[in-house]
């Protein structure tokens, strides 16, 4: 019989896990089923592009994985259930259930309204593609001298921020930060920042909290009143709530605990990868969401899971950080240097070169996904019958 993996999310870390596992496996001994509700590959970190009217380069998941052995299932995930190890399915045309030996579940993350009255009724959101061309929809339909206001100081903000002031140079558009603007950066970033957003016209409100939105505006904390004919909400990512019902151990904030080759510690057939797994980085701190956490962690996965299968010395590579990418529009950007721990160094790259970066960094990630072992040459091994039949895969020792 074939070990049955299902990997569930097509984002970039289930995409690249499901890919990297078809060249690490003889498709003979398995069958890799790829789960996701659309049929083309989302790029998520330029979702702020596709907001401000810009138009993506399509990314069908049918020629990405053209011959690769990897089928892809389109459907809506229902349900997971850990105990029997089966996968419940929305296909639009009924429910399906989906079993498997071995799961890789990278369901991602979802837009957080953080619960603030008015924001799920008023406020946009571009954790999703869907979201991210409501958006566009409703910014090409505001006319000049409309207010924007863009909630949340972090990558998505900023980055969300300064490319629909330069797209729409006509609208009035502004930021509202909880803390300091750019209080994560270092001192060059933060001037960067600073005289890039005040060249695009962007008013910034700092150390503000939002205490409602309204269709017209936004109220902080404080009572001020800031008009908003459209708000766009980017205050982070919400855990997605089917792993709550999975029978998984989970971390207080809902993402799924798993060790440091990204299983499950209370299921060892399942993995988790990307924004759903909590696990643990440089330092002992928990790995941020993101695209640099999430290929990292699935590749990480992928190559467990294959070693697991096949007998051979599980390997484990540290996740450590280099740098955090912002595209400022089209024309800025800023590269902050990090630590391994993701701590700013006073080291940054800005202007053209760090626009030049920036691209350079976006369309190697959606490489990657298409090549997800780096071009490198890779070894379809076949698996180890006893390790398969074991209801917990042993640990290799060779």
């Amino acid at each position: 019989m074939q070990h049955r993996i299902v990997v569930l999310g097509a984002g970039y870390t289930g995409a690249v896990a499901a890919g990297r596992l078809a060249r690490r496996l003889r498709r003979e001994d398995v069958t890799i089923t790829l789960v996701n509700a659309e049929p083309d590959f989302v790029e998520r970190v330029r979702l702020h592009q596709l907001a401000a009217g810009q138009d993506l380069t399509p990314r069908p998941f049918a020629e990405m994985f053209a011959g690769t052995g990897v089928e892809l299932k389109l459907a809506r995930v229902a349900a997971v259930d850990a105990t029997r190890k089966a996968v419940a399915l929305d296909t639009g045309a009924g429910r399906e259930e989906l079993a498997y030996d071995s799961l890789v579940y990278a369901v991602g993350s979802g837009w957080n309204h953080g619960g603030v009255p008015g924001v799920a009724d008023h406020a946009h959101e571009l954790a999703s593609r869907p979201g991210a061309l409501r958006l566009r929809a409703r910014l090409a339909g505001l006319e000049a001298g409309g207010t924007v206001v863009v909630v949340g100081g972090g990558l998505t903000g900023l980055e969300a921020v300064t490319e629909i002031a330069e797209s729409r140079p006509d609208l009035d558009v502004a930021l509202v930060a909880r803390g300091a603007f750019g209080d994560w950066l270092s001192e060059k970033g933060r001037a960067h920042l600073r005289k890039v957003t005040a060249g695009l016209g962007i008013t910034v409100h700092e150390h503000q909290s939002v205490a409602e939105v309204a269709a017209d505006r936004l109220t902080t904390a404080d009572g001020t009143v800031v008009p908003a004919d459209v708000t766009v909400w980017t205050t982070g990512f919400a855990v997605h709530p089917l792993a709550e019902g999975t029978g998984l151990d989970l971390a207080a904030d809902g993402r799924i605990v798993v060790d440091a080759t990204m299983r499950s510690v209370s299921h060892p057939d399942v993995y988790a990868i990307g924004d759903a797994a909590a696990a643990v980085g440089p330092g002992g701190k928990p790995l941020r969401m993101s695209c640099a956490s999430g290929v990292p962690m699935a590749w990480q996965a992928a190559d467990a899971l294959a070693a697991r299968l096949t007998g051979v010395k599980v390997p484990t590579v540290p996740i450590r950080y280099a740098q955090q990418c912002v595209s400022l529009g089209r024309g800025e950007g800023l590269i902050q240097f990090v630590t391994a721990d993701d701590r700013a160094k006073e080291k940054a790259l800005t202007g053209r070169l760090a626009v030049r970066y920036k691209e350079l960094i976006c369309k190697g990630a959606a490489w990657g996904v298409a090549h997800p072992t780096l071009g490198l040459p890779a070894r379809r091994r076949p698996l180890a019958r006893q390790r398969v039949a074991d209801a917990v895969p042993a640990e290799a020792t060779a």
